[in-house]
């Protein structure tokens, strides 16, 4: 069974992403590390809800911390996406796994291609796999299963720059 770090942006996003994993045997631990978001009372309902649903669903979360000169400029998702999958890499080389990927590639509000483009330099440089799948297909199903688990659901990325409903 292959160990992923798996970088979660939200809860939301999450389910679906998660139960893939598990589904196509994934040993899966997460990494909630998103100083995107702004502003903070918006942090705090997105860590609360990952926190629910990883305690109901047997997901062990890592939360990252971050200092203000980490967070990536407002409306600059290339670097938004680099801040975030650079950490994941780096952490999951630093402990074990074999593998990382992201539940950013569960929107179809983001930049897909950019973000497998982002992905891969990193891959090469920190020297671990970058397991992409485009989860775009279960975005729907995703956010059903959050809703029956009564998580909040943000209605934006997370910079508030491309606002948009999910």
């Amino acid at each position: 069974m292959a160990k992923i770090l798996l970088h979660s942006c939200c809860g939301p996003c999450t389910t679906y992403v998660h139960k893939w994993l598990l589904d196509n045997n994934f040993e899966v631990k997460s990494l909630f590390y998103n100083p995107n978001i702004r502003p903070e009372d918006e942090y705090l309902k997105r860590l609360v809800a990952m926190e629910q649903y990883s305690n109901g669903n047997q997901l062990d979360v890592m939360y990252g911390t971050f200092s203000e000169k980490d967070r990536p400029p407002v409306g600059e998702c290339e670097k938004c996406y680099e801040v975030r999958l650079k950490k994941t890499a780096e952490i999951a080389k630093e402990l074990g796994f074999s593998s990382f990927t992201s539940t950013l590639l569960v929107s179809p509000y983001q930049k897909h291609e950019t973000l497998k483009k982002i992905a891969e330099k990193i891959k090469d440089e920190i020297e671990v796999d970058f397991f992409y799948n485009d989860f775009r297909s279960g975005f729907r199903q995703g956010q059903e299963m959050a809703r029956d688990l009564k998580l909040y659901r943000q209605k934006y990325c997370g910079c508030g720059q491309n606002v948009k409903a999910k």
